[in-house]
């Protein structure tokens, strides 16, 4: 039987501080402050990359890494197939988690939140902003579907190349999520584990509060 263990991974977080007095009334705020920070510092090679967490129509979670493409006091936005396993999932059970790891940072932001469909609009002009390649893929792809072979996926591009030259219409199963958070806690590596946790929750005033979360 195979085992390896893994108890002497050990590392000393000592980069940084979150400390309540430096935070801003709005997380959405901070995150921007941390994104920035981390897209100047270097060392991550896809700063808006996240884990987005799901319940799927079988009712086990699922985490898989998307990219983000915008973020606003609403909410933060990525897009998908609507009939992929996530967009199903999402459409049947909003509740999802964004997750945000920024190693050479040593900083986390856990998203808690509701998805919703962005408006048709929205997605088309997205859409339209992607290359010629990247909307054939999306077109050409039946996502999480099972599929017989590699060779299946490229005759079927062949044949939207010699249809599609220039414009692709955005095609309706796909387009954006706005997840509007509902509760955000961003994560400072700290020494001797003794990590800072500040959360943000939404309360029904849509106002903010923030607690200190024990490490």
């Amino acid at each position: 039987m195979m085992q390896e263990d893994l108890s002497k991974y050990r590392k000393s977080y000592e980069k940084w501080e979150l400390l309540e007095a430096n935070v801003p009334d709005n997380p959405i705020q901070l995150f921007q402050t941390w994104f920035y920070e981390v897209e100047e510092n270097g060392g991550v090679d896809e700063t808006n990359a996240m884990s987005v967490s799901t319940i799927g129509l079988d009712g086990f979670p699922k985490t898989r890494v998307v990219l983000l493409k915008k973020y606003t006091y609403e909410g933060f936005i990525f897009y998908t197939n609507y009939l992929s396993e996530k967009g199903k999932a999402m459409t049947q059970n909003p509740n999802v988690c964004l997750s945000f790891f920024w190693a050479s940072m040593e900083r986390q932001v856990i998203i808690k939140g509701v998805a919703e469909k962005l408006a048709e609009n929205l997605s088309d002009g997205y859409f339209e902003s992607r290359p010629l390649g990247s909307k054939l893929g999306a077109v050409v792809s039946p996502q999480s579907e099972v599929i017989p072979s590699r060779k299946f996926l490229e005759e079927e591009l062949k044949k939207l190349e010699e249809i599609y030259t220039d414009e692709v219409p955005r095609p309706e199963y796909w387009g954006g999520f706005l997840v509007r958070p509902q509760s955000i806690e961003f994560w400072q590596g700290r020494p001797n584990r003794l990590h800072d946790r500040i959360r943000y929750t939404l309360t029904d005033d849509y106002d903010w509060k923030i607690e200190r979360l024990a490490p």
